[in-house]
C-alpha cells in the first residue's frame, strides 16, 4: 500500500529529471497578496451556488463564503477543518487530536447530521452514522483552490442532508499547478510533515498533476495535562488531469488514495466490574477514490455536465466497528437558457452504496451487510425580472431512498442587485435528513448501571424513523461601499419538525454475552420539534494598501421542545453543544523586503450541555518570501492558553482531549 502512495513522488523526481514540458502558474506566487476586495466579489461561486453551477458570489442568492487559496496559506492551518474556523456560521471543535465536531447554523457533533460536505463534488458523507470522518478527508492544502460554505439549505440541488449547510472543497485545475512544489515542515505539534508534487503536460491540450504528502501530528493531553493517546499519522497521493479535447469537450479525472492511523482512548461499558474499561487504540484508515467529469459546451448559454465517480473505503475501530463501504455515483446535468429571461438547470442523479460492517459489543447492525440505492432528479428555473436587477430562482429536487422513499425539497429564492456594489436576497426552503443504518438497524451498547443483574443501556435503531425536516426562512444582504471595504449580513429562522429522540421502551433480559443482564433499551423516533434564529456578519477592509483586515461575529440560538408523550431525557441538550456566540479577527500586514505577518483572534462562547467553558486563541505566523521560489514561515497556535478543552462526545464516549499550544516551521519551494 505505502509504495503505491508514494508513487506520484517517485513519478515526480523522474519528471523533472527528464525535463518534461511545464508551464507557469495561471496567478503567479508572488502575485497572490495582491488580490483586491473587487476581485474577490467576483469569484464564480459553483458548487455551492443554487443553480448549481457558476455564479457570481455578489449575484448569488445565499450566505455564501469563500476561503480562497491565500486565506489557507496565510492562515497558517495544516487541515481542511481548521481552516472552516474562517466561516461566520460554522461551528468548528476539536474532540481530540484527530477527531472534530463541525456544524453549520447548530446541532454539533462529531457527526453532525444536517450539513453536506463533498470534494470536487464528491459526496464524502457517510450513511452509517451519518455526518463525516474528517480524519479521513484531506489532500494537499496547496492544491486547494478554494473552499465554498454555504450556510443554510442546499437541498433543492444537493439533496437529502445538505439541511443546515453544505461545504465544498474544491481543488486546483491542473494548469494552476504546472511545475514543481516542495512542502516541508515540523515543530512541537506538527511533528513532521511534507508534500511535494509535479504538473507536466501530454501533448498539447492536456495538463496533469501528481502529488504525495505524509504527517504526523502529536497527541493532545488529558484533563490531567498527561499525554492522550490521540496522535495521527496518513500517507496520502493522488493525481489529476485536465484535457480540453476542443473548443466544446473537457474531460477532468482525478483520484486518491491514502493510509493511516489515528488514535484514541475509548471508554467502554462492560458487564463486568468496574463496568467500565478504557482501551488506547490506533484506527486504521485506508481507501481510494477516482473521479470523471466531463463538460460539453452546446452554446453560449448551453452546456451538458456528466460526472461519474467510485470511493472506496476502510475504517477498522478496533473494539467498536469495522466497516467497508464502497460508493458509485453517477451525476447528468443539463443548462440552458429559454425566452432570454429563464435559466434553466435540470438534472439526474444515481447513487449506489454498499456497506459492510462487523460487529462488536458497543455496535451491532442487523444486517451487518447492506445495500443502498438513491435516485434523484431536480430543476430550477432562474428568472430575471427588471432588466436583470431582480432575478427569481424557483426549483425543487426530487429523491428516492430506501430508508424513507419519495421525498421532495423545494425552495423559492429572489435577488436584488441594484448595481455591482449592492445586493439583497431573500429566501424559502424546505430540506430533510434521511435516516443513517445505525438509526434505522443499529443497536449502540452505551453504559452499564451496576446491580444484580447489571442492566446494559442500549440505543437501538427502529426502521420506522422518519426523516427530519426543516423549514428554512432566509434574508442577506451584501455590499461594497468603497474599494477597500465588503461586508456581508445574513440572518435566518429555521422551524424543525420530527427531529430525533431517544425513547425508553421496555427491558428486556438478555443471556449472552454474558453475564446474563437486562437490557433497558432506548429508541429512536422523531418526537422533538424547534426553531434557531441567528444573525452571521463578516467584513473585509484594507485601511491600508498592505494591511487587511477581515472579522466575523455570528449569533445563534435553539430553542427545542419535546412532542407531548415523548420519555426522552436528553436530546433538547442539543441546544447547549454549539456556541451563541463566536468572533473572528484577522489581520494581514504586508512588510518591506518580502515580509508578512498575518494574526488570528477568535472567541467561541461555552458550551453549557459539554461543561466546556468559552475560550479565545490567537494564532500567529510570520513569513519571508526569500524569492520567487521560496518562501519560509514560522507559526505560532492557540498562544492564548498552554492548553484548552473544545467538545465532548455523544453516543460512544472517547476521551476528550485538550487542545494545546504549539509552534512549527515550514518551508514552502516553487519551481
Amino acid at each position: 500500500m505505502k509504495l503505491i502512495l508514494i508513487a506520484p513522488l517517485i513519478i515526480s523526481v523522474t519528471s523533472v529529471a527528464w525535463g518534461m514540458e511545464t508551464k507557469p502558474d495561471l496567478i503567479p506566487f508572488e502575485d497572490l497578496r495582491h488580490l483586491d476586495l473587487e476581485d474577490l466579489m467576483q469569484i464564480d461561486v459553483v458548487a455551492t451556488s443554487p443553480a448549481k453551477k457558476p455564479q457570481r458570489l455578489s449575484k448569488t442568492a445565499a450566505a455564501i463564503f469563500v476561503i480562497t487559496a491565500d486565506d489557507i496559506r496565510r492562515s497558517g492551518v495544516n487541515s481542511i477543518p481548521e481552516a472552516l474556523r474562517m466561516v461566520p456560521g460554522v461551528q468548528v471543535a476539536h474532540i481530540d487530536a484527530d477527531k472534530w465536531a463541525i456544524s453549520v447554523r447548530g446541532f454539533n457533533g462529531r457527526f453532525s447530521n444536517k450539513l453536506l460536505v463533498l470534494i470536487d463534488g464528491r459526496s464524502v458523507y457517510t450513511p452509517l452514522f451519518t455526518g463525516v470522518f474528517w480524519d479521513e478527508q484531506d489532500t494537499l492544502m496547496e492544491d486547494i483552490d478554494r473552499i465554498e460554505v454555504i450556510r443554510g439549505p442546499g437541498a433543492t440541488v444537493w439533496g437529502a442532508n445538505a439541511v443546515n449547510g453544505v461545504i465544498n472543497i474544491i481543488t486546483k485545475h491542473a494548469k494552476d499547478t504546472q511545475g514543481s512544489l516542495v512542502s516541508l515542515g515540523a515543530g512541537t505539534e506538527e511533528r513532521g510533515f511534507g508534500g511535494v508534487r509535479f504538473g507536466g503536460a501530454i501533448g498539447e491540450k492536456a495538463l496533469y498533476r501528481v502529488y504525495a504528502k505524509y504527517f504526523k501530528r502529536d497527541n493532545f493531553v488529558d484533563p490531567s495535562g498527561a499525554e492522550a493517546a490521540d496522535d495521527w499519522q496518513v500517507l496520502r497521493s493522488g493525481f489529476r488531469m485536465d484535457w480540453q479535447r476542443d473548443t466544446k469537450n473537457t474531460v477532468k479525472l482525478q483520484g486518491d488514495i491514502y493510509d493511516g492511523t489515528a488514535g484514541q482512548t475509548v471508554l467502554l461499558p462492560s458487564l463486568q466490574t468496574p463496568f467500565k474499561r478504557s482501551i488506547d487504540t490506533d484506527i486504521s484508515i485506508t481507501g481510494g477514490n477516482l473521479l470523471g467529469h466531463w463538460r460539453r459546451t452546446l452554446g453560449k448559454t448551453s452546456e451538458l455536465n456528466l460526472q461519474i465517480y467510485y470511493d472506496h473505503t476502510t475504517r477498522d475501530d478496533p473494539d467498536l466497528f469495522k466497516q467497508v463501504r464502497d460508493t458509485v455515483d453517477i451525476d447528468f446535468q443539463h443548462i440552458f437558457s429559454m425566452a432570454k429571461r429563464h435559466q434553466i438547470s435540470w438534472g439526474l442523479g444515481y447513487r449506489f452504496n454498499n456497506n459492510e460492517s462487523t460487529a462488536s459489543f458497543i455496535l451491532t447492525l442487523d444486517p451487518d451487510n447492506r445495500r443502498h440505492d438513491l435516485l434523484n432528479a431536480f430543476i430550477q428555473d432562474e428568472i430575471s425580472l427588471l432588466g436583470n436587477l431582480l432575478r427569481l430562482t424557483v426549483g425543487s429536487k426530487f429523491e428516492h431512498n430506501d430508508f424513507t422513499g419519495f421525498e421532495v425539497q423545494p425552495n423559492l429564492r429572489l435577488i436584488w442587485t441594484p448595481n455591482e456594489r449592492h445586493a439583497a436576497w431573500a429566501a424559502i426552503s424546505r430540506a430533510v435528513r434521511t435516516p443513517s443504518r445505525v438509526e434505522h438497524e443499529g443497536t449502540i451498547s452505551q453504559s452499564v448501571i451496576p446491580g444484580a443483574p447489571p442492566r446494559l443501556v442500549s440505543l437501538m435503531g427502529d426502521e420506522s424513523f422518519d426523516s427530519e425536516k426543516q423549514i428554512a426562512f432566509e434574508f442577506g444582504y451584501r455590499a461594497q461601499p468603497r474599494d477597500t471595504l465588503y461586508f456581508d449580513v445574513a440572518t435566518f429562522f429555521n422551524i424543525y419538525d420530527d427531529l430525533r429522540t431517544l425513547e425508553p421502551g421496555t427491558p428486556f433480559p438478555e443471556l449472552t454475552p454474558a453475564p446474563p443482564h437486562l437490557v433497558v433499551p432506548f429508541l429512536t423516533d422523531n418526537k422533538m420539534h424547534g426553531e434557531t434564529y441567528g444573525v452571521e456578519l463578516a467584513a473585509d477592509w484594507r485601511p491600508l494598501k498592505d494591511w487587511r483586515l477581515r472579522a466575523s461575529y455570528n449569533f445563534l440560538q435553539m430553542d427545542l421542545r419535546l412532542d407531548e408523550g415523548s420519555g426522552d431525557i436528553a436530546s433538547t441538550s442539543a441546544e447547549g453543544k454549539s456556541p451563541q456566540h463566536q468572533i473572528s479577527l484577522r489581520s494581514s500586514f504586508d512588510l518591506p523586503h518580502n515580509l508578512e505577518i498575518d494574526l488570528w483572534l477568535r472567541y467561541v462562547d461555552r458550551l453549557p450541555s459539554l461543561d466546556v467553558d468559552h475560550y479565545v486563541t490567537l494564532d500567529a505566523r510570520m513569513a519571508w518570501k526569500v524569492n520567487k521560489n521560496l518562501e519560509l514561515s514560522l507559526v505560532g497556535q492557540n498562544l492564548v492558553e498552554s492548553r484548552h478543552l473544545e467538545f465532548r462526545t455523544e453516543f460512544v464516549e472517547i476521551l476528550p482531549t485538550q487542545v494545546e499550544r504549539g509552534v512549527y516551521g515550514k518551508l514552502l519551494w516553487r519551481h
